[in-house]
């Protein structure tokens, strides 16, 4: 996104906000005032807004990074052709029930978005006789899942090597995903340091926030948490009210003051 249209951020230094009167070397404007609380108070705001706009917008650019989804498998969850915004993360970092982007050469040389159902030491099985995928045993409920049907249309049974994740889709009977690759060395699953990032959010169309599958929060390790995305919005959001507020100011006062003259000038003079 353009910076450089926001009042104020990127202004020349000797510029005044329309409608500020011109200060003298002494502190006074033309008209002899001093310079007033509410002109150093808008100054404030203006250098106060960029730091929080500029810095809201390095924030985001070093944790996050866009990506569109090219298929259908992780619907309803995401959708094809759905632009969302993924935190950069390590492998030490990935959760069971995460939404992670991932690049691995076996399965395609391109990023590809799926769920973590198992990490390393996992015995992932489908399906019980409730239909449910179990983890180590435990079934755990998938509210996310594409209907309600159950969650593999075939069933599987795999041992997770340590530091791998096992992934599926949201979208079960469209999704070529861990159990395509079954019969892989690695049961399936693909290599920590494959997964570059994990989904945060639906940018377009706008979404919001993924929330974290409760069904593996019991599981050791629990569920991540949300990364900083509202507070990068909120810093960016906040940057360009303060900027706004400040750089109206000057107008506002200039108006102000030209309506007390009018006002004090003798009638009909």
């Amino acid at each position: 996104m353009s910076i450089s249209g926001v009042p104020g951020c990127l202004a020349h230094p000797g510029a005044l906000p329309e409608g500020s009167a011109a200060m003298s070397g002494n502190g006074l404007d033309h008209d002899g005032h001093g310079r007033g609380l509410g002109s150093v108070l808008s100054g404030l705001a203006v250098a106060v807004g960029c730091v929080l706009f500029l810095g809201g917008f390095a924030w985001g650019a070093v944790q996050y990074k866009p990506y569109t989804v090219p298929t259908q498998s992780m619907s309803p969850t995401v959708k094809a052709g759905d632009r969302v915004l993924a935190q950069r993360i390590s492998g030490g970092d990935v959760r069971r029930g995460d939404v992670v982007v991932f690049t691995d050469k076996t399965w395609s040389n391109m990023p590809m978005v799926k769920r973590v159902v198992g990490i390393g030491g996992d015995v992932v099985k489908c399906c019980g006789t409730d239909g449910k995928l179990t983890v180590n045993g435990q079934p755990v409920d998938e509210p996310y899942l594409h209907g309600k049907t159950p969650a593999s249309a075939s069933p599987f049974d795999a041992k997770v090597p340590q530091g791998q994740v096992f992934l599926l889709g949201d979208d079960r009977y469209v999704s070529l995903d861990s159990r395509v690759h079954l019969d892989d060395t690695a049961n399936g699953s693909v290599p920590l340091s494959a997964v570059s990032a994990r989904v945060d959010a639906i940018a377009w169309p706008m979404d919001g926030m993924l929330g974290r599958p409760s069904g593996f929060e019991a599981m050791p390790g629990g569920i991540s948490q949300p990364g900083p995305l509202k507070l990068v919005l909120g810093a960016v959001v906040a940057g360009v009210v303060l900027i706004l507020a400040g750089a109206a100011y000057g107008p506002i006062a200039g108006l102000a003051r030209r309506r007390r003259a009018r006002a004090a000038s003798p009638a009909g003079r």
